[in-house]
């Protein structure tokens, strides 16, 4: 059951846009295919309250966004304070049911909207999770009849996701998995990957598996947007937390772009806590979401030479050499950082799919660096650590070595091998990461 989407991008990227937040004219259309305006809250009765079909600001994004192909919903309820009385009571009575769904059948259509997404916080198993399907039953019904669309917004995993039963799979056309806020830090890559797969795991179509992906970050104490981290930290997009505030920077956020590629796209909370520009993780999901601007794709430029890291030939060969070269706009200088864990990332070639890696599993000083098939080693994982100077160190995993050039000022020319070396703050040792 559903209905035939023809979204803007040939990848999902739903973006939600709070009612109270975000400025409607300056949305980058272009960069979305959906996008859920949030919320309008369900009533004990079945009645819808919050917004009004008419609202100017609503009427606004659906002209702008239909003019660009995007696909605008309207989403219902939203956390409420943990509130979720209104939906218990209206989804528990059949006559309440079909009131609700009459409601925004009406809403619906009176806005121009193209669908309903639904964001019951949460029905839990049992007598909840019935009438939750009931409802999602009869209302999927009437979207995908008048040609609209149904969805849903769900906890990532865990004893409420079991509210939801697997025979709503049927009737959505695809659920918004919300992971995030799971925990300190609360979004990791690894939190998403057991959130789709505990989702796939209960029988949903991967095609169907949209993986949701914050745009704030979350501390012991507090909630932080990233345009307000940005603000404190011009480091910020390049990283994964600023003091105990942890969030998704450039890198991770593209990761979880690739990852949600592979299945049924992402999902933002929410538009207007981004900036724009080269810091936007908007921009950066669209790289990887258009496949143009390549993967997410970095040069890793010398600060002493000027140089960028280079795979020698360039071949596609596992043990191939690393080198320096004058940086230029070829693959075998572009590499995808995707993160691993623990602010650990891959750097796999848009040359050869090819990963970084410290020869022999070394931790010596002055083991060469070549490409090989990613196996998963430590000694294929780096850790960029920022220097406050637009500059980062690369730490080896397996043996907190950093990348270094070989023989530094005085072998800063072409061709010049990249090894491993303890830390010691010389130029030869830094690397600025340029997006591609």
């Amino acid at each position: 059951m559903g209905v035939v989407e023809s979204p803007a991008l040939a990848t999902r990227v739903v973006g939600y846009l709070p009612t109270w937040a975000g400025d409607v004219n300056t949305l980058p259309y272009n960069k979305l295919s959906h996008i859920n305006y949030s919320f309008v809250l369900p009533t004990a009765q079945g009645g819808i309250t919050g917004v009004s079909s008419g609202d100017a600001r609503l009427r606004s994004l659906v002209t702008l966004a239909h003019a660009q192909g995007v696909k605008v919903l309207i989403a219902v309820g939203g956390w409420n304070d943990g509130n979720d009385s209104a939906f218990e009571q209206l989804a528990a009575n059949a006559s309440t049911r079909t009131a609700f769904v009459n409601n925004l059948v009406n809403f619906v259509n009176a806005a121009g909207l193209d669908g309903v997404d639904i964001d019951w916080e949460y029905p839990d198993p049992g007598t909840s999770g019935n009438n939750y399907a009931l409802l999602m039953r009869e209302l999927g019904t009437a979207m995908h009849s008048r040609g609209k669309l149904l969805t849903a917004a769900v906890v990532a995993n865990g004893y409420t996701g079991g509210g939801v039963q697997a025979s709503v799979f049927s009737d959505v056309d695809f659920l918004n998995i919300m992971a995030y806020d799971g925990g300190q830090p609360h979004s990791t890559y690894d939190y998403g990957v057991q959130s789709l797969n505990y989702w796939k795991g209960r029988g949903l179509p991967a095609s169907k598996a949209v993986l949701g992906v914050p745009f704030y970050g979350r501390s012991p104490s507090s909630y932080v947007g990233y345009s307000e981290l940005v603000a404190r930290d011009s480091q910020a997009p390049y990283k994964d937390n600023v003091g105990d505030v942890y969030y998704n920077g450039i890198a991770t956020i593209q990761a979880k772009t690739r990852l949600g590629m592979q299945n049924g796209g992402v999902m933002i909370w929410e538009l207007s806590q981004d900036t724009s520009g080269s810091t936007s993780l908007l921009n950066a999901i669209y790289t990887v979401a258009q496949g143009t601007g390549g993967t997410g794709a970095v040069r890793l430029v010398n600060k002493a030479s000027g140089r960028c890291v280079d795979i020698s030939g360039p071949s596609t060969a596992d043990g191939a050499i690393i080198h320096q070269w004058s940086c230029h706009t070829g693959p075998s200088q572009q590499w995808a950082m995707e993160a691993t864990d623990s602010g650990y990332y891959r750097f796999v070639s848009r040359h050869s799919g090819k990963a970084l890696d410290v020869r022999d599993v070394s931790s010596a000083d002055g083991a060469g660096l070549q490409q090989w098939s990613y196996s998963g080693g430590g000694n294929q994982q780096f850790k960029p650590v920022a220097l406050g100077n637009g500059y980062h160190r690369l730490e080896a995993r397996h043996s907190g070595k950093v990348l270094d050039v070989t023989g530094c000022q005085a072998g800063s020319g072409d061709g010049t091998l990249l090894q491993q070396w303890t830390w010691s703050n010389n130029d030869c040792q830094q690397f600025r990461l340029e997006a591609q």
